[in-house]
């Protein structure tokens, strides 16, 4: 592919990804007109003034915090566009056969318990998704534990102990399928972020260490984050030892599903 790509001729490249391979990739490729990304000394360099606020904001955090674009409309951006809520075209993978025995006369309630190892300070206790669990059996609802094959012990766990559904874990088209049954998705700002983003789904986003301004949900999500201000921007491990997360109330975001139910 490699071959073929340095040997063909094209109107316009796009790269967005500042890795050094990918970079130095779309120097090789002719192509009259360029965007994102390029190799210059050894280090990822805008092709163009276009990609110059996305690297200075990946690599400052004085301007990462200041910054008032959400990614998407950074993304257009770099490619010389202007968003205009334009939606994810996404597949929910219906076609593909995938059969959930859920009872539909309730409102599905998807909890992602994980967020990947880079940022483990995005997580929230056990202690606090069985609180949320109990609140949300209370009320009726019927709380589906997702997640991974990293997360699959946590879940079993959780449900053995709180009496929610645990599916399993699955590829990613049955993952993204089953997640599409939900009818509101707790999450930290993670892989099942997106793909609620991408399905269109009511979504709850958990964050603290992230700029909120980053993420453009479509007015269809909400964001919940801590009581007390998080001092551990993109950091993956907490200065203080116990992340803020433990100071995001289940109230809090139980309040926020019940909002987002009745929207």
């Amino acid at each position: 592919s490699i071959i073929y790509l340095e040997n063909t001729s094209f109107d316009i490249l796009i790269n967005l990804d500042k890795d050094r391979e990918a970079c130095g990739l779309a120097n090789k490729i002719q192509a009259k007109e360029k965007f994102g990304y390029m190799l210059k000394d050894g280090v990822p360099h805008p092709a163009n003034k276009l990609a110059e606020h996305k690297l200075s904001t990946g690599i400052f955090d004085d301007i990462s915090i200041a910054n008032t674009k959400s990614y998407v409309e950074e993304i257009f951006e770099i490619a010389g566009w202007k968003f205009a809520d334009e939606e994810y075209v996404f597949d929910n993978h219906d076609d593909k056969g995938f059969l959930w025995m859920f009872d539909k006369s309730k409102k599905l309630i998807g909890l992602n318990t994980g967020c990947g190892d880079r940022w483990t300070t995005r997580l929230w206790s056990e202690k606090k998704w069985l609180e949320l669990i109990a609140s949300l059996k209370e009320k009726g609802y019927e709380p589906v534990l997702l997640g991974g094959q990293q997360e699959d012990e946590k879940n079993i766990k959780l449900s053995k102990a709180s009496g929610a559904l645990y599916p399993g874990y699955f590829s990613l088209p049955q993952f993204i399928n089953l997640a599409n049954q939900m009818d509101v998705i707790v999450s930290q700002v993670t892989m099942a972020m997106h793909i609620a983003v991408g399905l269109r789904k009511r979504l709850i986003l958990m964050n603290n260490i992230f700029n909120p301004d980053e993420f453009y949900l479509y007015k269809r999500g909400q964001m919940v984050s801590p009581s007390k201000k998080c001092d551990c921007f993109y950091r993956g491990s907490c200065i203080h030892g116990t992340s803020c997360m433990e100071d995001l109330a289940p109230d809090k975001v139980m309040e926020a599903i019940e909002n987002s139910l009745k929207h």
